[in-house]
């Protein structure tokens, strides 16, 4: 069983930033504005000073980056308390939602086929846009072992769905699930997480853990029918006084 921070730490091995500095057990990352994890400081364990002056390092390190200072904070955790003791506030304008899942479940469970891994321009222009930057090629491309996995339409060889996965120790790491909304409803995402989960198997992973918002609940119930559960919850906060 993983423990709260053991399982944040191996999700951001997951999912690399460009710039990474730690802080302590903190670490401060940046990623040119995409995505909210890639931009934020993961506040698990001790940042080896007291916590305003934690947070105030964090600002120097986006600001030097061109990112607005965030800080990645587990529910309940003591550093929630401390940093909303400093004077920061949860960011409820963040655009991907300001409160996320962490879940988990067994990959034997719902694992059927293996995936193959792709690097497809319809697999890029599907999760990241028609022109991706060099952020999202570090973030999506590197950490771990990674899988691009996709499905596509045999009459026209378009990707039609898409999602990756990248395996740290004994974890799969799953994100940027798509399906063209023309090709919705007819269980894609099932299938492309049952080749996914294959792959990780054979990568000597044994268990998935995906981070989703929670107000993105069509994933949620995907992943609830897949075996999943809630281990924890994250939020993004943000100095109160700018």
């Amino acid at each position: 069983m993983h423990t709260v921070d053991h399982l944040e730490t191996l999700c951001a091995r997951a999912w690399p930033a460009l710039a990474e500095v730690p802080l302590g057990n903190w670490l401060m990352r940046a990623a040119d504005g995409f995505t909210g994890r890639a931009n934020s400081t993961l506040t698990c364990g001790d940042p080896d000073m007291p916590v305003p002056d934690a947070l105030k390092a964090v600002q120097r390190f986006a600001q030097t980056h061109g990112i607005k200072p965030t800080a990645h904070v587990v529910n309940g955790s003591s550093a929630e308390a401390a940093i909303e003791a400093a004077g920061w506030r949860v960011d409820l304008d963040h655009p991907g939602g300001a409160e996320s899942l962490v879940m988990t479940g067994p990959l034997e469970k719902f694992a059927q086929g293996v995936a193959e891994s792709r690097d497809l321009p319809g697999w890029w222009e599907l999760t990241a846009g028609s022109e991706t930057t060099t952020a999202q090629r570090h973030v999506l491309g590197s950490g771990g072992n990674v899988c691009f996995a996709s499905l596509t339409d045999p009459d026209t060889g378009t990707v039609v769905a898409a999602v990756r996965g990248a395996v740290v120790e004994d974890l799969l790491h799953v994100a940027r699930l798509a399906v063209r909304p023309s090709h919705r409803r007819q269980g894609l995402a099932r299938r492309l997480m049952g080749e996914l989960a294959g792959w990780g198997l054979d990568q000597g992973a044994t268990t998935c853990v995906l981070q989703v918002a929670e107000h993105n609940e069509a994933a949620i119930r995907l992943y609830e029918d897949l075996g999943c559960t809630e281990h924890h919850r994250y939020r993004y906060w943000i100095p109160a006084v700018s």
